[in-house]
């Protein structure tokens, strides 16, 4: 085969590749989403999410969390108050303390 076929073969077949990653979607190919060191695992809707941070897929496909919490570990949290999410994820206050305005003992 002479080197412009060889060439002209490879960018069919890259185009041809390219077209069909375009249309696969992950509720056909679950594998899409868990890529190697992939952030979103998980398959919602035909689109990846991780159902463990996703507001809009907390724990679950579809779950959605209110206007002011977020998705920690797939619950759904209030930030604001919460001492064991003080103003973010996993941001616990020191025992016996409390959460005021995303903050450990404020006051």
């Amino acid at each position: 085969m002479s080197p412009l076929l060889h060439f002209l073969f490879v960018l069919i077949a890259m185009a041809a590749l390219t077209r069909v990653l375009a249309t696969a979607t992950c509720d056909k190919f679950p594998r899409l989403c868990r890529a190697k060191n992939s952030s979103q695992p998980d398959c919602c809707k035909k689109a990846c999410t991780n159902i463990e941070t996703d507001r809009l897929n907390c724990g679950m496909c579809g779950r959605k969390c209110r206007v002011y919490e977020i998705c920690c570990k797939g619950s759904c949290v209030n930030p604001t108050f919460d001492k064991k999410n003080c103003g973010g994820c996993n941001r616990r206050c020191k025992k016996g303390g409390y959460c005021i305005y995303g903050m450990c003992d404020y006051a």
